[in-house]
């Protein structure tokens, strides 16, 4: 069964509403089915949700037949756990079979998973813990806008999950960004998995939402015509003002013995309550038929593949910093950014080339780039886990979206948002400046040192560290032009120029960045050290020192962290000892990495890794840097010593 709701009309007429009626029974069959069948998920707040979901996917812009025509309205689940619930309406208005869902639901290989995930045809986003969905609603609409479309974004949120306070932070920054093309709806059930909302953690939603700046609608959540006129009002708003839909519902809906029961959030019915339940709902008991078609082979036919589209960017003329230059990888940052601008951002076109900060637009250089693009650059404040979460949404509207900010925001604080990014198959870039214990003065709570052992956690991040103003160019234009995730990190302080031996710049204007592959700076016949980032420029002082003193050792900067330049490892490990020298946690950056690699060949070679051993303190870098012998001198001791 489908409908289709016309915003134009006043009411819902009663053939519609009958229509809605039967299309619950069904669809709250489906749920109990379901839950019981898989002996896990969320029955409770499927039902709650359930008149909501049905009425807006009929109201909405969309088609079944193409789950991701461009012209599309989108809708994203905040709340993932009820996917029993977004499953039943989705098969109801036909995007996929009921035989599809009940057969494979929570199933190993199956195309639907506990939470909702964009493998379902129909599904937007994988929304993760509780308190995400909204920051990603928020950047689909921030997407929109800015390409100047008429794309209307909901997002269904639960009344628990508003104890998280990033919800709060994406409710200011859509006001302030006057997106009235946002609706939040919130299931207010008033139950969460350990009781009452006002028991577990008291809050006023509705008065937070208008106290911020939003119109709050409050409705019956299981009128169908209270539904139906409040996302009417909410789908032609122009005003410039965001809407919040309150919707008073009742956990477990419609089978009596499930209401306002805390119990059902997550507990699915036995064998025989499932008959009552279903006996109530005016059908037989099925469970063992499709127990017996759970017995099959999962089908993969209706598994959606990850989305491929990316816009064709310029990347625009290289910058050369010449040899005696003295400036920071942060300033190559920003001009770099400034010039892809230039030549993808034209006046008569919505730029297509974005950047988000918090409160840090000069420390990160993103000031020229927001002199010439103001409608792609979005201020958020000190709000980095929305921050964050929105511009991976940004980043999968064909918006080619820098996120910036120090390093301790931009990987330690915000690593639950990025890893919800990388889930997602966005493509976001993240240039982080100030990391390290280059940060220097601002001390070890400002010093990131664990962005690499993060982030390689990840499965779909690539990570970047240039060790000089010219290669810092060629990486920020490198990620631009192609479409996935990105880390691109480095310090705060200037930096020399990386040269050849005879005094030219190393990274010319003939070089271009190749993720995965590592740079000879310098060759030797007794060891090498492998480097990257900030310290790049004391292995080249200590590589001097050696090399006056009759050592012959190379230097091999490793800028592509992930993936890892292997082979050159490998030669590496030919020549003879290996010496790792990162601006990291010892335990967890480079050095590791290398040391893996040689276990995983089946390779005998000497290692020693050198990086941060514990925290820094506030002082110069350069202080901070010899405390834990990474000064050229402690190198080039460290390496005489190991040769010998």
């Amino acid at each position: 069964m489908t409908l289709k709701l016309d915003v134009q009309q006043d009411n819902l007429s009663s053939s519609q509403i009958s229509t809605l009626q039967e299309m619950r029974r069904q669809c709250a069959r489906r749920i109990l089915l379901s839950t019981s069948l898989a002996a896990s998920g969320h029955p409770g707040g499927s039902l709650s949700s359930l008149d909501f979901l049905l009425v807006a996917y009929g109201m909405i812009k969309n088609d079944p037949l193409q789950p991701r025509w461009e012209g599309r309205d989108r809708l994203v689940e905040s709340i993932g756990h009820i996917s029993p619930g977004v499953y039943a309406v989705l098969a109801e208005y036909g995007y996929f079979s009921e035989d599809d869902f009940l057969a494979g639901f929570r199933r190993t290989g199956s195309g639907f998973p506990g939470h909702v995930e964009t493998v379902v045809p129909g599904v937007e986003w994988d929304t993760g813990n509780l308190g995400q969905g909204v920051s990603t609603a928020v950047g689909m609409a921030q997407a929109f806008k800015v390409k100047q479309q008429e794309n209307r974004v909901f997002c269904l949120m639960g009344d628990g999950e508003h104890q998280k306070g990033q919800i709060t932070e994406a409710i200011r920054y859509a006001h302030k960004y006057k997106l009235d093309n946002l609706t939040v709806v919130v299931d207010r059930n008033h139950l969460q998995i350990c009781g009452p909302t006002e028991e577990i953690m008291p809050q006023s939603i509705g008065s937070l939402y208008e106290a911020l700046g939003w119109k709050v609608l409050r409705i019956d959540g299981h009128d169908y015509n209270d539904l139906f006129l409040a996302l009417k009002t909410a789908y032609t708003n122009t005003s410039g003002v965001p809407i919040m839909i309150l919707a008073r519902t009742v956990m477990g809906k419609g089978i009596s013995f499930m209401e306002n029961k805390a119990k059902y959030h997550g507990s699915p019915l036995s064998p025989d309550l499932l008959e009552d339940g279903l006996a109530e709902l005016g059908f037989e008991n099925s469970f063992e038929q499709w127990r017996q078609k759970r017995s099959q082979p999962v089908r993969t036919e209706t598994i959606m593949e990850p989305r491929t589209e990316y816009p064709e960017i310029d990347p625009g003329s290289p910058i050369l910093y010449e040899a005696d230059t003295m400036t920071d990888n942060r300033s190559a940052y920003g001009n770099a950014l400034l010039g892809l601008a230039e030549v993808n951002n034209v006046s008569d076109k919505p730029p297509v080339i974005t950047g988000v900060s918090c409160d840090l637009e000069g420390s990160v250089k993103m000031g020229a780039f927001h002199q010439h693009s103001p409608a792609g650059y979005f201020e958020s404040g000190i709000q980095e886990h929305h921050a964050a979460a929105m511009s991976g949404a940004m980043s999968c509207e064909q918006l080619v979206t820098f996120f910036s900010t120090f390093g301790v925001f931009a990987v330690s604080e915000v690593y639950n948002q990025n890893r919800l990014s990388d889930f997602n198959h966005t493509n976001l870039k993240i240039v982080a400046t100030h990391v390290g214990l280059d940060v220097g003065e601002d001390g070890p709570t400002h010093q990131c040192i664990d962005y690499l052992g993060l982030l390689k956690n990840f499965f779909r991040f690539s990570v970047f560290m240039p060790a000089d103003p010219n290669q810092t160019d060629r990486i920020i234009r490198c990620i631009a032009i192609e479409r996935g995730n990105y880390f691109v990190g480095m310090g705060r302080s200037k930096t020399p120029i990386i040269t050849t031996e005879d005094g030219r710049p190393f990274y010319d204007a003939d070089y271009r960045f190749t993720p995965g592959k590592a740079d000879w700076l310098r060759r030797g016949t007794d060891a090498t050290i492998i480097t990257y980032g900030a310290l790049t420029p004391a292995c080249m002082e200590a590589w001097k020192v050696l090399k006056a003193e009759g050592y012959s050792v190379g230097v091999l900067n490793m800028a592509s962290l992930v993936p890892l330049d292997i082979e050159s490892i490998l030669e590496a490990a030919e020549i003879g000892p290996l010496m790792t020298v990162e601006d990291h946690h010892v335990g967890t950056g480079l050095g590791a990495s290398v040391a893996v690699v040689l276990m995983d060949k089946g390779k005998a070679c000497q290692l020693r890794r050198l990086g941060v051993h514990h925290y820094g303190s506030s002082g110069k870098p350069a202080e901070l840097y010899a405390a834990q012998g990474l000064d050229a001198a402690s190198i080039a001791a460290e390496a005489k010593e190991l040769i010998s």
